[in-house]
């Protein structure tokens, strides 16, 4: 399969045109992939353009492209969205990277009660942390769209959600297993799983989300880490839409 790099200027480019790659992706592109002239490669701009093209030049500072095709990809319906509470060492980033090669499609960090990591004063950089993680996993998974990190999330703000979208809470001791939930493509309704920290959702913030019309489900009969549940529901997700 063709390397992939990402650049705003796939946005406008049509066959025939020459897209530059310059900065930390030229260097990607020439240094650590080694890309060779002559060499086909696909350009996006994370935003559904995807292109095909043909390495023309290749320097340590900018690698040009010749576009030989043009397709651009809608985003997909319903959106599968992640809100991963904030967990301590690298495990919710972990949870992150995995999710977007899995194919979410939005990220939402949650600040819930029982998270050892707190963002209070370096939301934006945890944010920023996160976006990185995301778009290199994007880029490696050879995905034209790449998720949105959106701010951090106080419980009141899931449950606000819950009004206007599906939300799908993971709970161990729930009763109703996920492959048991509904699923309507045609819904048109964010799909939403959220994932609670290393001790758990604290018994409050459960009883809210589901007061508010979210489903409290389990994956299984065992007891996964706040990095791997939410990839293995994604997955679940993936095949009950149709997606994989």
């Amino acid at each position: 399969m063709a390397l992939h790099f990402v650049t705003d200027d796939a946005g406008t480019a049509q066959p025939g045109d020459v897209v530059v790659l310059t900065g930390s992706e030229a260097h990607h592109a020439a240094a650590v992939r080694r890309v060779r002239v002559d060499e086909a490669v696909t350009l996006g701009d994370g935003r559904g353009v995807w292109l095909d093209g043909t390495v023309s030049a290749a320097g340590p500072k900018q690698v040009e492209v010749v576009v030989t095709a043009r397709d651009e990809r809608p985003t997909p319906s319903p959106r599968f969205v992640l809100v991963q509470a904030l967990a301590k060492g690298d495990r919710d980033e972990l949870a992150v990277q995995a999710a977007t090669e899995l194919g979410v499609d939005a990220i939402v960090p949650w600040q819930a009660a029982r998270s050892v990591s707190r963002w209070d004063a370096k939301a934006e950089k945890g944010i920023a942390r996160w976006q990185t993680i995301v778009r290199e996993a994007a880029k490696q998974a050879h995905r034209a769209w790449i998720p949105e990190v959106e701010g951090v999330a106080r419980t009141a703000d899931l449950v606000s959600l819950a009004q206007t979208a599906l939300v799908l809470v993971l709970e161990p001791s729930a009763s109703a297993r996920l492959t048991a939930v509904a699923t309507d493509p045609s819904d048109g309704r964010d799909v939403v799983l959220v994932v609670g920290p290393e001790g758990g959702i604290a018994p409050d913030e459960l009883s809210a989300l589901a007061d508010a019309g979210a489903r409290l489900v389990r994956l299984g009969d065992t007891v996964l880490r706040t990095s791997t549940a939410g990839a293995a529901a994604l997955s679940v997700l993936s095949a009950a839409y149709g997606r994989w």
